[in-house]
């Protein structure tokens, strides 16, 4: 190793580690940029397509923008009028869970809880379930003493409240640089390593798009297969229910076991049986099972390729070493290192010394 050579992996570090510490000390941003990234693989090939029809980049992206805000809109808008309704139908059925749940409580809890009677049981969950029905417009005090505290000045608290405020500017900028920035990074490439270089980034790039856009993707319809199933069998907050599982399945294997947890502890409420707890669970597995050998197969196809045991694997090492953050990038980040592996795989194989030369 020459010693240019030498100079050039010492400055490729240095500027690696710098990174690294940049990216510990401005995790918030980093989040930031993580959601517009996101956001960007997710509406890019819609983009790419109004291009291929004549259409110019920068109304293309206005294009699907205004798309994309429409629909957002219109969902916001349904779960907010069936949470509604939700809410308030099991209100109605309040005094019979609270006399059930009186009922299978010990003694010793009721007493700690200050709950001697069903009704003031029933008042207890009344006033929770009201707090909940009002809590988005008194979760702002907390929430911003949260987050002045996990910042370290008012100016730290600013700008981190107004990033997430510009994420739309952060994936404008993106959709529209996205074929520059991909120029000026093959820029820093050696000509000779050009066919190398974009195979390898085509690679990469069908695993992040196919990850994102398909996770989410069956994040959608899982939600609204969980919420169908719960309505039919009875289950009250049937669509919240669903609709939770649903998109915390964007941590694998997370949104069944809340699905799960919460439609089992209803049902229990609700019925007093065992059957509707058991069509819970037949209803999360046959779904579950539909997720794993048609709806994920056929929406992210095998671009990721990860064995499921390898995904769990990675799912607890970044949760143990970066928390949420770490979960959520554990799947992604594994792929991408995959393909690197196959690539190291390859010219292990290929080597004089794998060949006995």
């Amino acid at each position: 190793m020459n010693k240019s050579t030498k100079l050039l992996l010492a400055t490729a570090l240095s500027l690696a580690a710098l990174a690294a510490v940049i990216l510990y000390f401005s995790s918030s941003v980093f989040l930031q940029l993580f959601i517009a990234f996101a956001l960007a693989y997710m509406l890019n090939p819609a983009v790419i397509f109004l291009e291929r029809k004549g259409v110019g980049r920068i109304p293309s992206i206005l294009v699907v923008f205004t798309t994309a805000l429409v629909i957002c809109v219109g969902i916001a808008v349904f779960f907010v009028v069936s949470l509604g309704s939700e809410f308030s139908n099991m209100q109605l059925n309040l005094p019979a869970y609270a006399q059930h749940l009186y009922e299978i409580t010990p003694a010793a809890v009721k007493s700690y809880l200050g709950v001697e009677t069903p009704d003031k049981l029933s008042l207890r969950l009344n006033d929770v379930l009201t707090q909940a029905k009002g809590v988005a417009p008194d979760i702002a005090k907390p929430l911003l003493n949260f987050l002045r505290e996990a910042f370290s000045s008012t100016v730290a608290l600013i700008l981190a409240l107004l990033g997430y405020f510009i994420i739309p500017v952060y994936l404008f900028y993106l959709l529209a640089d996205l074929p520059r920035l991909k120029a000026f990074v093959q820029s820093f490439v050696p000509e000779r390593h050009h066919r190398a270089y974009n195979a390898k980034l085509g690679e990469i790039d069908r695993v992040l798009g196919g990850f994102i856009r398909g996770q989410l993707s069956v994040c959608a319809i899982l939600a609204v297969l969980y919420s169908i199933g719960l309505y039919f069998i009875g289950i009250d907050l049937a669509i919240a229910i669903g609709t939770l599982a649903g998109i915390t399945f964007i941590i694998p294997y997370v949104g069944t076991i809340i699905g799960i947890c919460l439609s089992v502890a209803m049902a229990l409420l609700k019925f007093h049986d065992i059957l509707h707890p058991l069509l819970c669970l037949g209803w999360f597995g046959l779904v579950q099972t539909l997720e794993g050998t048609v709806i994920t197969p056929k929406v992210v196809g095998d671009t990721v390729g990860l064995h499921p045991l390898v995904a769990i694997i990675a799912l607890l090492i970044g949760g143990q070493m970066f928390g949420l953050m770490g979960m959520l990038l554990a799947v992604p980040v594994t792929a991408v290192l995959q393909v690197f592996l196959r690539s190291l795989a390859a010219w292990y194989r290929e080597s004089d010394f794998y060949r006995g030369q």
